[in-house]
């Protein structure tokens, strides 16, 4: 681990919403909630970092849809690209991971939700299956790139 704060960057498709986000970030989580699969078209690939690293350098297309109750959802309304969710409150956000720019370094850690996994497909990744509430040990550690 280095001293050097990573900064990662992304955008949805079409550059109308670009951003940055100084690390740390969690390794990428695959969601197969019903949500995510609608929101997606398949399961959700994504990190994790606190909100207040965020820097949106473009935001002409950012849009957000709350989603639920406790959370919400950020895309590009001019492309549709999947970019953030966030729990209403909560100094975590995740990132979907596909939006970052090339390489991120990061690795795909486990799958969740997988009880809602949609029944076209196996996992067949090795990767474990975590129920949500055990994802905590998940997150981003201060300090960590």
């Amino acid at each position: 681990m280095t001293s050097e704060r990573k900064v990662y960057s992304g955008s949805c498709l079409c550059g109308a919403v670009t951003y940055e986000i100084a690390g740390p970030l969690r390794p990428v989580v695959g969601c197969h909630c019903r949500q995510c699969q609608k929101t997606s078209g398949h399961y959700v690939a994504a990190t994790q970092g606190y909100w207040q690293h965020l820097h949106l350098k473009h935001e002409d297309g950012l849009a957000w849809y709350r989603s639920s109750d406790t959370a919400s959802r950020a895309f590009c309304k001019n492309c549709g690209s999947s970019l953030f969710w966030r729990r209403h409150g909560n100094e975590l956000f995740s990132i979907m991971a596909g939006t970052l720019d090339q390489p991120t370094g990061l690795h795909m850690e486990c799958h969740i939700h997988v009880q809602t996994k949609a029944d076209y497909f196996e996992l067949s990744d090795g990767l474990p299956a975590i129920a949500q509430e055990d994802i905590e040990h998940l997150t981003p550690k201060p300090g960590e790139t």
